[in-house]
């Protein structure tokens, strides 16, 4: 993850794919006439797919787009969800989006994407601009304004530019050019000058109307008369950090998960979700999987819910003797100071999660993920007992990476360790650090208190401080604060004050918690309050991967943790 080259540019595989998205507050009044010149000069330069995130199901501009487009695409593909959709649940349709936009990019393997934004309706739903503004930065694209000036005086274009902006940058959006529509030549020249402080590519272009493709050519006409090709693919070559949203991130897991493919175990191959969550992954080839169960029924079940690529994993049955036989073996072997007997191994391995864990101590597996319907001690106990932790770490902790608007976090440990020491608080600063940087986070550590560089005194904060102390004696390159409070490791502005001159302070990415908690309670009230996704726990420390799972875990919550899995056994 990290900064990506620009904010309309990303790696897919080798080809980089140019991206822009036409947003309108009006979604009408020239907004198609600019749609249709952009994709015009795209097309001189690139393959250029089209996407619309959300349409009604009478859009007859969509047809109109894609007879123009050279990549080959229909209408289902170009399509994210119907409008309808989207304003029943805004936020779950961004996922789904996200998904659409990125199936449709494998497909066409593009190398420009034209993203054009909702339309003109009769229902005035307020929140649509502020919609398409958060679509365009989880499809990592810059943006393009259209401001129709028809009945605006000169003050009110000009604020309605300032307001349409600074929409689009509270969303994490660049935009990189404003295309003011419905303006008379005459105006051309005082329009420009009027906008000129914002410092973007301003083009004008007269009224024309065009709604269907019998005037296309003329609104094709009328834009390249006033908007050069070369400008507009200009305007596009600027750098540009680009937010990570949660929607981004989540997929940006699945690309990284398919560059190196590891196998994965599903020992709850008789839950739905776990099967429909395989089926997604199989179908993109993401993860090679081994599901434990009845290969028949599994399969009969996936043909009852639709499913098609099952028959790609390889099922594992939990009586098969031939597997049995040397995992026993090797089960009393781990366990042989236990006094664990070949009659009680073959009971334990009844339970199908710890049949699972053996399956990656014996090598046919990478990771496993559990607990979609078992507890998270059925998931973690055999993997403490079994798998066990890394050489020279003590202990196992549990983080979240917990994806903000614009970013993603690690908070840690809010899963297993009830009361470390300094010492375990230094080793899960450690482990946490690492987990960031697997996922592409650049790890800047804040050891969290309530006292922010020794503002308060008490038992509880020399704790925090020593492991302060220790983490920096293993890991002097390690960016890291502490003690400090979260308000001062989480706002510039606040650690202005309480740690001024801190480089850390106001940018901490990685939040160790003083104990389980202080953990617990926190990443489920940011969760809560702010909205952010939590992905994990993500279980620290252990030989091989192993992630639990809610028992309310949604298939796309089980896509992402398979997903986290197989790029930890990277």
């Amino acid at each position: 993850m990290g900064e990506v080259p620009t904010c309309y540019q990303r790696r897919q595989d080798i080809v980089t794919v140019t991206r822009v998205y036409i947003a309108s507050p009006e979604g009408a009044n020239g907004r198609n006439v600019v749609a249709y010149g952009v994709l015009n000069a795209l097309t001189s330069k690139y393959k250029t797919m089209v996407f619309r995130p959300a349409v009604s199901n009478h859009d007859d501009f969509t047809p109109v787009l894609l007879a123009a487009s050279n990549a080959g695409l229909g209408v289902a593909l170009s399509t994210g969800l119907d409008i309808h959709e989207v304003r029943r649940d805004k936020e779950t349709a961004r996922g789904d989006i996200v998904g659409a936009f990125n199936d449709a990019l494998e497909v066409s393997r593009a190398e420009a994407a034209l993203i054009v934004g909702t339309d003109k309706s009769h229902v005035n739903d307020p929140t649509t601009y502020e919609f398409n503004a958060n679509v365009a930065a989880d499809l990592e694209a810059g943006v393009f304004l259209t401001i129709a000036t028809i009945d605006r005086w000169p003050h009110e274009l000009d604020e309605t530019v300032k307001l349409s902006i600074e929409g689009m940058e509270a969303a994490g959006n660049k935009v990189l050019g404003i295309f003011v529509t419905g303006c008379e030549p005459r105006h051309a020249f005082s329009v420009k000058e009027t906008l000129a402080k914002y410092g973007l590519p301003v083009w004008t272009i007269p009224q024309v109307q065009f709604t269907d493709a019998s005037t296309k050519d003329v609104a094709l006409e009328t834009f390249r008369k006033n908007v050069p090709t070369e400008e507009v693919l200009a305007a596009l070559n600027v750098d540009v950090t680009f937010p990570i949203t949660p929607y981004a991130f989540q997929f940006s897991l699945l690309g990284k998960a398919k560059t190196n493919k590891k196998t994965i175990v599903l020992p709850e191959g008789e839950e739905d979700r776990i099967i429909k969550a395989a089926d997604y992954l199989l179908q993109r080839e993401i993860v090679n999987l081994i599901i434990v169960g009845d290969k028949n029924a599994i399969l009969e079940r996936g043909r009852e819910l639709g499913l098609n690529h099952l028959d790609r994993a390889r099922f594992q049955a939990i009586d098969d003797e031939n597997v049995l036989m040397p995992m026993v073996a090797k089960l009393c072997e781990l366990r042989a100071k236990k006094g664990m007997t070949e009659e009680q191994a073959r009971q334990q391995l009844k339970d199908a999660s710890y049949f699972g864990t053996m399956l990656v101590v014996l090598g046919y597996a990478d990771g496993l993920v559990s607990g979609s319907i078992n507890s998270t001690a059925n998931t973690v106990r055999p993997a403490l007992q079994v798998i066990k932790t890394k050489p020279g770490q003590k202990l196992v902790s549990g983080s979240f990476l917990m994806c903000f608007k614009d970013h993603v976090a690690v908070f840690a440990d809010c899963a297993i360790n009830l009361n470390p020491d300094a010492e375990q608080l230094s080793e899960i600063a450690l482990q946490s650090a690492e987990t960031a940087r697997a996922f592409g986070i650049d790890p800047k550590v804040g050891m969290l208190s309530y006292s922010t560089l020794g503002s308060g005194k008490g038992p509880d904060v020399d704790v925090v401080e020593e492991a302060t102390r220790l983490l920096k004696e293993k890991a002097p390159d390690l960016p890291v604060v502490g003690s400090i409070q979260f308000d001062a490791a989480w706002s510039p502005t606040v650690a202005a004050t309480k740690a001024k001159g801190n480089d850390v302070a106001g940018h901490v990415n990685v939040f160790v918690f003083p104990d389980l908690c202080a953990g617990n309670i926190g990443y489920k009230a940011v969760q809560r309050s702010s909205g952010a996704l939590a992905i994990g726990p993500i279980l620290q420390g252990l030989n091989k991967p192993v992630n639990d799972l809610s028992r309310g875990a949604l298939v796309q919550d089980i896509i992402n943790t398979i997903a986290l899995t197989a790029i930890e056994a990277q």
